[in-house]
């Protein structure tokens, strides 16, 4: 991979169940083209593998739409946006069928909806616990945006344009608006931080959830701004296809998802140079 500049040293040493210490996997140094080139095999393995890929993502897209459809019909338009920035934090987790199907396409085979549907890797506890982490966070989110709402205005804005009106024409809504995307811009991105490698690499590799994320973090802020760059492509192009009555993640999602696992392979090394974790 031409974007691939180095290999950052090893990782620090970390105590094992028998006592021996194992390294954690070394980290790749990449340039600013990799994201796009990751984007671009997404596409392509999209294309080798397209009727399961467009399955899962009618399938995501369609829950999606319910349950934003169901916020607008109940007169809670306003969570729309805390829907949007909470499927940025646990949108890595939905796609985990997206992660076999690209590591399948990688050895040369040909992944089927049932085996993107039921992945067997994806039911293990360490996988639970940073799902776990991620709602935790997601409701951490929903809380601080209910807050920034409600020291913003004292009225429910119940119809989608009586909230957009208040939100694009009234000083106290250009606020909210303000305050809310840059903390959860914050909150998704130190998200992304724990996630962007870790649930790959536990599929992957069948490693625990605390070397999988201190990896993850390590490859994030090994090229920090590359990785910047890697976030927002995917908070753009996911914000494209919730604006397009979520139709849009119909094609975004899995292109998104195979992307992910791409970016996993570029940015982490040595596969063989850790012993595997417990599974369960």
């Amino acid at each position: 991979m031409s974007d691939i500049m180095e290999e950052t040293p090893s990782g620090p040493d970390l105590p094992q169940s028998g006592g021996e210490p194992f390294k954690l996997p070394n980290v790749a140094k990449i340039g600013l083209g990799a994201p796009f080139q990751w984007l671009a095999g997404g596409w392509a393995d999209f294309k080798r593998a397209p009727l399961p890929c467009l399955v899962y993502g009618i399938a995501l897209a369609a829950v999606s739409a319910a349950i934003g459809w169901a916020l607008v019909f109940s007169g809670q338009f306003a969570w729309m946006f805390v829907l949007a920035g909470g499927f940025l934090i646990v949108g890595p987790m939905l796609a985990m069928g997206l992660y076999e199907a690209g590591r399948q396409l990688e050895a040369g085979e040909t992944p089927g909806f049932s085996d993107m549907a039921l992945v067997k890797g994806a039911f293990r506890l360490d996988l639970a616990y940073l799902g776990l982490a991620l709602f935790l966070i997601y409701l951490l989110w929903t809380r601080i945006a209910q807050i920034v709402y409600a020291l913003s205005t004292s009225t429910l804005h119940r119809t989608p344009m009586d909230f957009l009106a208040f939100m694009f024409t009234t000083p106290e809504g250009l606020t909210m608006a303000a305050t809310g995307t840059v903390i959860g811009a914050v909150i998704a991105f130190l998200a992304y931080m724990l996630v962007v490698v870790s649930a790959p690499m536990m599929l992957d590799r069948k490693r625990d959830v605390f070397s999988a994320t201190i990896t993850s973090i390590r490859a994030v802020t090994t090229n920090l701004v590359s990785m910047a760059l890697w976030a927002i492509i995917i908070a753009v192009l996911t914000a494209l296809g919730i604006a397009t009555a979520f139709f849009g993640l119909i094609i975004v999602f899995p292109v998104i998802g195979l992307a992910s696992w791409r970016a996993y392979r570029a940015l982490v090394l040595d596969e063989d140079a850790m012993p595997e974790a417990d599974a369960t």
